[in-house]
């Protein structure tokens, strides 16, 4: 029987995180959000289980019906405005988690997230400040300080973003993607030898040496920066967890 919580039966986790596992966990939670279509809970679980599989238009359409009967509730705004933010729906992402958010009580998640829509659109100076804001809400929170690190990489800030990067790095809570990102840096710097060590920390030594070729090849190349770019949106810390409360 499948570990259960709330009054209608959510299932808490899956048994792993490998693609296989997700998937099944997922069905089990899309079965109940049918036959339970009005529980808030489930939608959101359901949402966020799409979410950890990438499937970013899934989830915003289950998430747009939970915001189109809960148009108050800024837990509903604030995870509907990331599942449109992972679709790549940048200006309805950022009013909705403009609706989210509260200045009384704001949400750090929420500001940094806002803060890399403001990235993605270009507006770099804007995501700083919000990242810096979400840095007042949640000290040292490694996915924020990652975000404000690729935003100054984004401003061809190269020294500012190894330096933030590192204090992400740092952190016990850091996870892959942060490392990954510091990789990123210092490799656009020429720091080959020891972007390799960092990314060694969670790839084997061939992946890591391929991962930093990748990126040497890419500043070779006319278009490297705009790849560069790509790279490091695509490295945004958000960190979709199937636990996630933000």
């Amino acid at each position: 029987m499948d570990d259960v919580t709330g009054s209608i039966g959510v299932p808490s986790a899956p048994a792993s995180n490998s693609p296989e596992d997700l998937r099944r966990f997922s069905e089990r939670l899309r079965e109940r959000y049918e036959a339970h279509p009005d529980d808030k809970k489930i939608a959101m679980a359901y949402a966020r289980s799409l979410r950890a599989r990438e499937l970013t238009d899934q989830a915003a359409a289950v998430l747009q019906n939970v915001a189109i009967k809960n148009p108050r509730d800024r837990d509903v705004l604030a995870a509907y405005g990331k599942a449109l933010a992972d679709a790549g729906r940048l200006q309805e992402a950022r009013n909705t988690l403009e609706n989210a958010d509260s200045p009384d009580d704001p949400n750090w998640s929420v500001v940094s997230t806002r803060g890399s829509i403001a990235d993605q659109m270009g507006e770099h100076e804007q995501a700083q400040a919000l990242y810096e804001t979400a840095l007042k809400i949640a000290p040292g929170e490694p996915s924020v300080l990652s975000n404000l690190g690729l935003s100054y990489a984004l401003s061809h800030d190269l020294r500012h973003a190894e330096q933030v990067l590192r204090e992400a790095a740092a952190s016990p809570r850091a996870d892959m993607r942060v490392r990954q990102n510091l990789a990123l840096v210092l490799a656009l710097q020429g720091k080959f030898a020891e972007a390799e060590q960092v990314s060694q920390r969670d790839l084997s030594p061939q992946q890591a040496r391929d991962n930093v070729a990748s990126i040497r090849q890419m500043i070779s190349q006319n278009n490297g920066w705009r790849d560069i770019q790509a790279a490091a949106t695509r490295g945004k810390a958000q960190r979709v967890g199937l636990d996630e409360t933000r």
